[in-house]
């Protein structure tokens, strides 16, 4: 037995596919303006000597650019939802998603781990220094 038979049709009408598809990079335009707006932020910001004297000055941007690639990539992944002619392409586009973002997470949790312990270093010797 063909399966397909099986499977029900999965069709978005044109119009609701053109208002998602509006809809994504609206969202996209509203995000990209936010994180312009708080890399502004942290501009202005990283001139005081408390933020740069324990590191978070690295670790605020890293958060940040993170922040902005994840969007970024379910934006995207968004998009492509939109654009899916059946339910299979778009469960395997979703599986896919999940499976790329799991990866990039672990990569930036370990980067977040290693920043964190290089300014606790630095934290470190700077106090041992002053005494």
């Amino acid at each position: 037995m063909d399966a397909s038979k099986f499977t029900p049709k999965f069709e978005v009408p044109e119009e609701m596919r053109d208002f998602a598809e509006k809809s994504v990079d609206q969202a996209r335009k509203a995000f990209d303006g936010f994180i312009g707006a708080a890399q502004k932020a942290m501009d202005s910001w990283e001139g005081s000597t408390a933020t740069a004297r324990f590191g978070s000055q690295d670790l605020t941007r890293k958060t940040l650019g993170y922040a902005e690639q994840n969007m970024h990539a379910a934006l995207d992944h968004a998009q492509r939802l939109v654009r899916t002619k059946d339910m299979q392409e778009a469960l395997k586009l979703q599986a896919d998603f999940v499976q790329a973002q799991f990866v990039a997470l672990q990569e930036q949790a370990k980067e977040l781990g290693a920043t964190i312990q290089k300014g606790a270093s630095e934290a470190a010797s700077k106090a041992k220094s002053s005494i």
